[in-house]
C-alpha cells in the first residue's frame, strides 16, 4: 500500500474526482457489481425524507445520490468539493441545487437541515471528526445523520476474498470503463485504511451525535451509520 497515495491533499483529491466526473457513475456500477444502486437505495429509505423537509447531501457529486430525496418531496441540496462533479451534475440535473462546500467548513448557518446524509465521501475528508462536528452543526435539534460508506467484512473468509478483489481485480476493470482508472487505486487503498464499523461509531458519539447505531449491507462490506442529533 503506498501513503503517499493516501496522503493525498484535498485539492489533490477534488481534482481527482474532476477527472472521474464523467463516467463516475457508470464506473461505480460496474465495479460494484450493480450493488451501487440497492446501497443508494437503502439510503434512501433509511433517510425517509419527507415533503417539506429540507435534506443535505454531502460528497453528492453528480446528484444521483440525491435524486430519492427530491423525488420524495424534500428541499434537497448537493453539495459536493469537487468543481467537475458539480459541473457534470449541474449539465444532467439543471434544476437540482447545487453547492460547492468543503464537508469540515459547511457554507450553512447553524441548525437548518432535518437531515443531512453522505454515501462513500467519508473517507475522502480529511478531518473526519470535524466533519462530523460540522453535519451536526447544521443539523437541526432532533434532526438525523445517515452515513454510508465502505466498510470491514464480518465473515472473515468472505473478507480475504473482497480484500483481493479491492487491490487485484478492481484496477484492471477501472482501467476498461473509467475516465481516471488511478484515482480507483487511491480509492481501494482508502477502503483499506478506513475504520471497522465499531470505530466509527465512536468517532460519532464523540462528535455529539446521539442514539449512534449502524447496520450492515453486502456482509459488511459497506455500512449505514445512523445517529440523531440531542436536544440542546
Amino acid at each position: 500500500m503506498t501513503r503517499a497515495t493516501l496522503d493525498k491533499k484535498p485539492h489533490e483529491v477534488a481534482a481527482m474526482f474532476d477527472d472521474v466526473a464523467a463516467k463516475y457513475d457508470l464506473t461505480n456500477d460496474v465495479l460494484s457489481l450493480g450493488q451501487a444502486r440497492l446501497w443508494r437505495r437503502a439510503v434512501a429509505q433509511a433517510i425517509d425524507a419527507r415533503p417539506g423537509e429540507k435534506v443535505l447531501d454531502l460528497a453528492a457529486g453528480t446528484g444521483t445520490s440525491s435524486l430519492p430525496f427530491a423525488e420524495a418531496g424534500a428541499f434537497t441540496v448537493p453539495c459536493d468539493f469537487s468543481t467537475g462533479m458539480l459541473t457534470e451534475g449541474k449539465r444532467r440535473l439543471p434544476w437540482m441545487p447545487f453547492v460547492a462546500g468543503d464537508a469540515t467548513k459547511l457554507p450553512f448557518a447553524d441548525g437548518v437541515f432535518d437531515a443531512v446524509t453522505i454515501s462513500f465521501g467519508l473517507r475522502n475528508v480529511r478531518d473526519v471528526d470535524g466533519a462530523l462536528r460540522e453535519m451536526l452543526r447544521v443539523t437541526k435539534p432532533r434532526g438525523r445523520v445517515l452515513i454510508c460508506e465502505f466498510s470491514h467484512a464480518t465473515w472473515a473468509p468472505f473478507r480475504k476474498v473482497y480484500e483481493e478483489y479491492l487491490m487485484r481485480a478492481l484496477p484492471p476493470v477501472a482501467r476498461k470503463v473509467s475516465s481516471a482508472p488511478d484515482a480507483y487505486v487511491y480509492l481501494a487503498e482508502s477502503i483499506q485504511e478506513w475504520p471497522d464499523q465499531p470505530e466509527l461509531a465512536r468517532r460519532l458519539q464523540s462528535a455529539g451525535w446521539g442514539h449512534v447505531a449502524w447496520r450492515d449491507l453486502t456482509g459488511g462490506i459497506v455500512a449505514l451509520h445512523r445517529g440523531y442529533k440531542p436536544v440542546a
